[in-house]
């Protein structure tokens, strides 16, 4: 039971992350919030690896390296997105 929490709670985190990714760039990712989750949670991995678990953390997400890599991702998502549309 606690570790259902546990994931809910990572999922609810990686959401936020990856909305405050989207805002500080002011572009979405795809597929609203489930692509809001992703983006988040795989940012918040490649920020973590990159730059280590420095700073406050929430549900063993290091707030801030999170945010940096989730901010990375987005403008690598869509720069890809936008050369496939062209």
């Amino acid at each position: 039971m606690i570790a259902m929490f546990s994931l809910i709670w990572t999922l609810i985190i990686g959401g936020v992350i990856g909305a405050l990714a989207g805002a500080i760039t002011s572009r979405d990712l795809p597929m609203g919030w489930i692509g809001n989750i992703v983006g988040g949670l795989i940012g918040a991995w490649l920020g973590q690896a990159l730059l280590g678990t420095w700073g406050p953390q929430l549900a063993e997400i290091a707030i801030f390296p999170a945010i940096v890599g989730a901010v990375v991702l987005v403008l690598v998502v869509s720069l890809i997105t936008r050369g496939l549309a062209r």
